[in-house]
């Protein structure tokens, strides 16, 4: 399964960015050996049903240490039997973008 997924909290920095508490999410997503993805909006991360529940469980309560709120938005895509998904479904877009002239 691939997971999508934003975790945050209600403190903000001084500068109003949440961006060391995401850092601590995203450090959790990062030492747990998936495959994982990062960009401004969202995480994703691919593996079996509960190691993936399990590192979100965990990049939420890292987030928790920098405020008394949490907020997690997420999205999975169930796909029994499919590994390498996190690229393969890139690459597929990619190749059926070339064909259309990109």
């Amino acid at each position: 399964m691939i997971v999508a997924f934003s975790v945050s909290t209600n403190m903000p920095n001084t500068d109003g960015s949440v961006h060391d508490a995401v850092a601590a999410a995203v450090k959790v997503v990062r030492e747990s050996g998936l495959p994982n993805s990062t960009s401004s909006m969202f995480t994703e991360i691919e593996g079996d049903w509960d190691e993936v529940m399990d590192v979100v469980k965990r990049a939420t309560e890292a987030v928790a240490a920098f405020g008394n709120r949490v907020s997690l938005v997420l999205k999975a895509d169930i796909r029994p039997g499919h590994t390498g998904e996190l690229t393969g479904k890139v690459d597929r877009l990619q190749k059926a973008l070339e064909r259309l002239g990109d």
